[in-house]
């Protein structure tokens, strides 16, 4: 017999790391948290169940759909939190995972079952009530019987690339079905870890000289070339260099964005939707700590992670509002700042490959809210700025509706106001000439929006 890769023990932190997924966002940091208190967080084993987590988020809406079935419920939504994380990470490894098909591990499918049904259904007993642990355990069965087939060409994609209907649907309807696939491809290529070296504390060059005297090898960026990328797994909590605020984690694609706004030292400059504060630090470093950044954001655990990066990163000309942006005029005054910044909220349909969670959720309903959103931040941007001042408006989602048609929308009905300052590089041009798309299967980054404003008149 073989030796298994995967324990109870490593079953239990896997429940219980998507059990947390749902409420902490993006699921990666509460896988982080998880394996961080079971003790698997850059040990060998953090690689292969790191893997199985990602699967169990990139099948999802799969996986819910056989839930429905075998428990019998309209939506597994109604089920309790704890039951429901159990009951997915039982149909992953039982019906999806390839262990449970690898012929090496033949003789191992009844110790999951096992596991399942001994140390989970305890686990859901003690965090629930006692029936719950003797429903899963029942439940079980039922998932081991299980055969899934796809019903029609939808399934078989959804199934194929892990992604929901909606997505795919609309990623065809924007490029095609041919390139569409090379897309949806992409989405599922595990992505190197990209960090930026925080240049008001170290150098490019030593941050690759000590990531290299660690075993790792290192990638500068193609279109940043501050960014430096390897493969994970990556213990950041006992990385020095990230402890001391010489790297930042962003990715090459984001990393730009503060670039293409340029904030100067002396500036005044808004960050609209700044936590968790990756731009907010980057534009404090191009400003060299002269001037101030004034950062909006409603999420208190958000900020908080922001806070704690401007410390780490010795960035101390931030001022942070815990506030709608959408209120900055109000509280700062119209016209009065340099730069402005908005990323603004979105379906982040460009991060798939990182955002697991995502694959699922998003909407028709919520690209539309989303929408709305974009809107009214980058009204009130314009009237933040000074004239001669500039906007940028970045976006993680790869959607005509919260990119080009915001852009097009704002032009016409505030031509007397702005102008569109072309990007022409280092991406793809976008759907309105002067914007600008970084495609994740063409540039090998996040997919991202960049249109770039000048206040004009008085």
């Amino acid at each position: 017999m073989s030796y298994f890769p995967i324990s109870a023990r490593d079953i239990e932190a896997l429940v219980k790391a998507v059990r947390l997924g749902e409420e902490v966002k993006p699921s990666q940091q509460a896988k982080r948290d998880v394996f961080r208190d079971y003790g698997i967080l850059g040990t060998e084993k953090d690689r292969i169940l790191t893997a199985i987590y990602y699967d169990i988020w990139r099948r999802m809406g799969i996986i819910d759909r056989i839930a429905s079935e075998v428990v019998g419920v309209k939506d597994v939504a109604i089920l309790d939190p704890w039951l429901r994380a159990a009951i997915r990470v039982a149909i992953e490894l039982l019906v999806f995972e390839r262990f449970v098909r690898d012929s090496r591990y033949r003789d191992f499918r009844e110790i999951l079952i096992k596991y399942l049904k001994g140390r989970i259904a305890k686990l859901l007993s003690s965090e629930t009530h006692p029936y719950v642990g003797v429903y899963f355990w029942n439940i079980v069965d039922l998932i081991a019987r299980y055969k899934w087939e796809p019903k029609d060409l939808y399934e078989d994609w959804e199934y194929r690339y892990m992604i929901s209907r909606t997505v795919i649907e609309r990623i065809v309807s924007l490029i095609g079905f041919n390139e569409a696939k090379k897309l949806l491809t992409e989405f599922n290529r595990v992505y190197p870890i990209c960090v930026r070296v925080n240049l008001l504390k170290s150098s490019v060059e030593e941050v690759l000289k000590a990531l290299r005297s660690e075993g790792i090898d290192t990638v500068v960026g193609s279109y940043v070339d501050t960014v430096v990328k390897f493969k994970g797994p990556y213990n950041f909590d006992k990385s020095k260099l990230f402890k001391e605020g010489k790297i930042v984690i962003q990715d090459e694609a984001a990393a730009l964005a503060s670039i293409l706004l340029n904030p100067k030292p002396g500036e005044v400059v808004v960050d609209m939707c700044a936590a968790p504060g990756g731009k907010t630090e980057h534009m404090g470093e191009l400003m060299r700590n002269q001037g101030v950044i004034y950062a909006f954001d409603i999420d208190e655990a958000r900020i908080k992670r922001m806070k704690e990066l401007l410390t780490r990163a010795g960035i101390t000309i931030v001022k942070i509002y815990r506030e709608d942006a959408r209120s900055a005029v109000d509280i700062l005054g119209g016209g009065v700042v340099d730069k402005v910044l908005v990323d603004a909220p979105c379906s982040s349909s460009g991060t798939l490959m990182k955002n697991q969670e995502l694959r699922w959720r998003i909407t028709e309903d919520s690209i539309r809210e989303a929408y709305t959103i974009q809107y009214e931040l980058l009204k009130t941007a314009i009237k933040l700025v000074k004239p001669g001042g500039r906007i940028l408006y970045t976006t993680c989602s790869i959607f005509r509706e919260e990119n080009e048609d915001i852009v097009d929308r704002i032009l016409r009905e505030f031509s007397d106001s702005i102008k569109l300052i072309p990007l022409n590089s280092p991406f793809d041009q976008g759907f309105i000439p002067g914007t600008m798309r970084a495609w994740p299967h063409r540039h090998k980054t996040l997919g991202f929006f960049y249109a770039l404003f000048e206040k004009v008149g008085v």
